[in-house]
């Protein structure tokens, strides 16, 4: 299947039921991607979702375990022990939220601030391998038809 019989696909999927299944090719790639940056990143011993919590501490997209788990749709639970395991690391720092004693606070500690450019080049590594044979033109237009797929929701 080409790009383009890709890109035709989402066009139609508002209008017309789609032979090439885009929800099943978006899981598929979603799977896909997930898998290679967890090989990429192995070498760092961290895990797609763990640079996904990292990230989103660093960029300052969250600061609780409870943003976090609302910004990436994930499980309190699951969210506690990947915590722990990325504290343990000494790349994340909890600490007590002063105007609610009930609340924890998150913060990427100097080692994780050192470490996340090096997990970046290899999410970039894993990005081009993705892309490769794409036009900057044909990235967009994904890009675009990705995002209207979310803005639908």
């Amino acid at each position: 299947m080409t790009l383009p019989d890709i890109l035709a696909g989402l066009e139609r999927a508002s209008t017309v039921p789609s032979t090439h299944g885009v929800i099943r090719l978006v899981n598929r790639v979603r799977t896909e991607l997930i898998d290679a940056l967890d090989r990429e990143l192995a070498k760092f011993d961290i895990s797609a979702a763990q640079l996904i919590v990292l990230a989103s501490l660093a960029n300052e997209e969250a600061d609780s375990p409870t943003t976090l788990c609302k910004n990436i749709s994930y499980d309190p639970g699951a969210m506690t022990r990947m915590i722990d395991r990325l504290e343990q690391k000494g790349l994340v720092r909890r600490r007590r939220n002063l105007e609610d004693r009930r609340a924890t606070c998150l913060e990427i500690t100097t080692a994780g601030r050192a470490l996340y450019p090096q997990l970046l080049a290899a999410k970039e590594t894993v990005s081009k391998q993705f892309l490769r044979g794409f036009s900057e033109e044909e990235v967009r237009t994904l890009e675009g038809m990705l995002n209207r797929l979310i803005e639908n929701r």
